[in-house]
């Protein structure tokens, strides 16, 4: 016989793994009608129904379930293979996935740097925080902070230690001088960098008034036009710290984190994730020691 497209197989084989056709058409970015119809048109192709249809529900019956044991692991397999093949054609290419606003406060104006020590390797970024999905990301490596947990199939590197203190305007601390009535600048990304370096510190705020931002890239937007005083890692602030633009009046404390490099694999296995690796590692610990005056 002919076999169907492969199309409505992997339509079932998306529909088999999340059981819903609703589901089913949203990773697939189609309507759920289209979905059933290419679940039906499979089943009529082959002769055999492969879900039990109840109550608005799908469930896979014997059929079903013999079909999903191959098809499954297949376009596992078959993704699997595509990343690799993409892979290998950039292979002078890293792409690296990183949180937002380490990107673009600290990451991209050193990025000359790099391409100055590696000529022939491309860095391609992806500005993403939290989990990671190395095989649907494309990644080769992620820059993270040690937040959450990400499993032992993970190889992690220490990159150096979180550093955190409040940042304003010269001018906002000349008319304060003291955190209690500055507004403090919060960042959904991070709700309790203010309250964890107070507990560090000891330190209070008093009755300041809080204004929550998106990320902390926005909080420091603020801070740097005058609007209140911001959370912020060293890293993020350093060049504003080095202008003059902005000052951190307490300096900065370790919170007890730190950045790591993740990788899918160990890092022998690759010659451009070490050179990154290495490459990075000196540029972080540089940037801290550079401004080590203002440690605490």
């Amino acid at each position: 016989m002919k076999l169907p497209a492969l199309t409505a197989f992997h339509f079932f084989t998306v529909a088999a793994r999340t059981q819903s056709f609703v589901h089913a058409a949203r990773q697939l970015h189609v309507t759920h009608g289209a979905v059933s119809r290419q679940v039906r048109q499979l089943e009529e192709a082959i002769g055999v129904e492969l879900f039990e249809r109840r109550n608005r529900g799908i469930f896979l019956n014997d059929a079903g379930t013999l079909l999903y044991e191959l098809t499954g692991p297949f376009f596992e397999q078959l993704e699997g293979t595509v990343v690799k093949l993409q892979r290998e054609s950039r292979k002078e290419t890293i792409v690296v996935s990183c949180e937002p606003t380490i990107a673009m406060k600290w990451l991209i104006p050193r990025l000359p740097e790099f391409h100055a020590a590696h000529p022939t390797l491309q860095l391609q970024l992806l500005a993403a925080g939290g989990p990671i999905d190395f095989l649907r990301s494309g990644a080769d490596v992620a820059v993270r902070r040690d937040d959450f947990y990400w499993g032992d199939s993970i190889q992690a590197q220490t990159l150096c230690e979180e550093w955190i203190g409040p940042v304003c305007t010269p001018s906002c601390w000349e008319e304060h001088q003291q955190l209690d009535g500055i507004p403090l600048l919060r960042s959904k990304t991070r709700p309790q960098a203010w309250e964890d370096w107070m507990r560090l510190r000891g330190a209070s705020a008093g009755s300041s008034m809080k204004v929550e931002y998106e990320h902390f890239y926005l909080c420091i937007q603020a801070a740097a036009a005058g609007l209140g005083a911001s959370m912020a890692s060293v890293l993020m602030v350093q060049d504003e710290l080095r202008t003059g633009q902005l000052v951190a009046p307490f300096g900065f404390t370790r919170d007890g984190s730190r950045y790591c490099l993740l990788t899918p694999k160990p890092l022998h296995e690759s010659a451009k994730c070490r050179a990154f690796l290495d490459w990075i590692t000196d540029q972080m610990r540089t940037s801290i020691r550079d401004i080590q005056c203002t440690l605490e």
